[in-house]
């Protein structure tokens, strides 16, 4: 593997930042491209920016070692800028729809995309067992010093359902991490794989209006995160075994002031 230019490649990206946001998409375009040729693993996120801007396809799924860095470099603020500044509270959405539907108690469950352990704190008290999955191992570190987790793993999502050794869990979580994701059906089948019979998921997406999808289930929205249709959700819950308990409409965060919509999802195990 040939040394990357980490001086071209900053030079590049932040070319394209400051095109895109003077207005010159097709400038823009032409930097973030040339940032994945110097950067193939794409640590920038240059391909979800491209798309983004309608000057790309939507990937499958943000890069991993664009989200890995993403969160490494956010997470010792990680909690002050999702929950206070951008008012994101999915986990505590999460454990009022436990409390309200009459979930649980749980004997294992499986908090994916852990970031700093929010769900973890919320269902501490919900579950006899609680394991924890995040990319960032800066986000892993900062849940392990919550105390609230069992074991912790660093590691990606869908790659974790399909290749650990844990047993079946009755409860999985995966609150803000279908954002970064675009093509879901690994993910349910790996959701399928590891939740109990009977056992409940509950996750969250974002959306759009239905005319931006254009007829896709998925795409890069405006601010480089993943919206999914909700009747692809419904048919892949479906599809592997799942009965639909909720979706709900939710306001997921705010960004620049303006709220994000989406939708928070139970569903319980065949």
């Amino acid at each position: 593997m040939s040394e990357i230019d980490e001086e071209a490649l900053a030079e590049a990206y932040n070319r394209g930042l400051d095109l895109e946001k003077a207005g010159d998409l097709e400038g823009a375009a032409q930097a973030y491209r040339l940032v994945l040729e110097i950067d193939p693993d794409d640590r920038g996120g240059a391909s979800v920016r491209l798309a983004a801007m309608g000057r790309g396809q939507s990937p499958d799924k943000a890069p991993d070692a664009y989200v890995s860095a993403l969160f490494d470099q956010h997470a010792d603020v990680f909690e002050s800028i999702l929950v206070d500044q951008l008012g994101y509270h999915v986990p505590m959405m999460v454990g009022e729809a436990v409390e309200r539907l009459g979930l649980g108690p749980f004997s294992r469950l499986l908090d994916l995309g852990c970031g700093t352990g929010l769900s973890g704190d919320v269902l501490y008290d919900h579950a006899e067992e609680l394991v924890a999955v995040d990319l960032s191992e800066a986000m892993v570190e900062a849940a392990y010093e919550k105390d609230v987790y069992d074991r912790l793993y660093v590691a990606e999502a869908v790659h974790f359902l399909e290749a650990t050794d844990e047993s079946a869990f009755d409860m999985i979580v995966a609150t803000d991490v279908l954002p970064y994701m675009g093509r879901l059906e690994a993910f349910f089948s790996g959701l399928a794989a590891k939740t109990a019979q009977g056992g409940v998921v509950a996750f969250s997406t974002e959306t759009l209006l239905d005319k931006a999808f254009q007829g896709r289930t998925f795409m890069v929205g405006p601010k480089q995160r993943f919206a999914h249709r909700p009747a692809y959700v419904r048919a892949l819950l479906d599809e592997h075994g799942f009965t639909l308990v909720e979706l709900a409409p939710i306001v997921v965060r705010h960004d620049e002031g303006e709220p994000v919509p989406g939708h928070l999802v139970i569903a319980r195990k065949d």
